[in-house]
């Protein structure tokens, strides 16, 4: 039995960790601290795409990467890491600290004025939208009391496998300046990110699968 001290500096554990997704999604451990056991994956729950837009031929054109946090070192390792997956598919990502000097907003129209200056066509936008713990009970066993869990509960009192996933929703929004248009956005959820590359470069994956399926690019 935990003594009062012990059981007051449980309760702010306990208290720090319902927390810790809601300073995790205001500042720098967002996207660097995401360090959690087990595989990550990610899939979009949601899509959408202009219905008069046609396919798109970014091969060679200048396009931004946007990633809307405010923590500036967070914000910095995002772009970088989603101007390498626009390159990487035939475009010329830049990262759009390396344009705009600050992540908090500036004036639009000096923003428009330094994009143009830099002939950006395109932006790609990610926007974390929340973190969220789920507890997760791994047992097959717990669907009637009698003649299944009664029987288990006893005998594995110690031993329930449970865990807690994290997952993160992000919204990923795809603009043609040229247009001043959405063309594509979507909602993504990953579960268990590991570090910032792998979730950008997760959700850029899954973004290129979902924009080939709907005939959007250029192969």
């Amino acid at each position: 039995m935990a003594t009062p001290k012990r059981a007051a500096h449980d309760d702010r554990a306990t208290r720090a960790g319902a927390a810790r997704p809601r300073r995790m999604f205001g500042g720098l451990a967002l996207l660097l601290g995401l360090f959690v056991a087990g595989c990550s994956s990610t899939s979009f729950v949601s899509t959408w795409r202009a219905p008069d837009v046609t396919p798109i031929d970014t091969r060679g054109s200048r396009v931004a990467a946007v990633v809307m946090i405010k923590a500036e070192a967070a914000r910095r390792a995002a772009e970088d890491r989603l101007a390498a997956e626009i390159s990487s598919r035939g475009a010329q990502g830049i990262a759009s600290y390396r344009i705009l000097p600050t992540a908090a907003p500036i004036d639009e129209a000096q923003a428009r004025q330094l994009l143009d200056q830099q002939q950006i066509k395109g932006v790609v936008v990610l926007r974390p939208t929340s973190v969220q713990n789920q507890l997760v009970v791994d047992n097959p066993s717990y669907g009637g009391y009698w003649g299944g869990y009664y029987g288990y509960g006893w005998s594995n009192s110690w031993g329930a496998e449970v865990h807690t996933d994290t997952i993160v929703s992000i919204e990923t929004l795809i603009y043609s300046l040229e247009q001043n248009k959405l063309i594509w956005g979507g909602q993504s959820k990953t579960t268990n990110p590991q570090n910032v590359d792998q979730l950008v470069s997760e959700i850029a994956s899954a973004a290129a699968d979902e924009l080939r399926k709907e005939g959007l690019v250029v192969n």
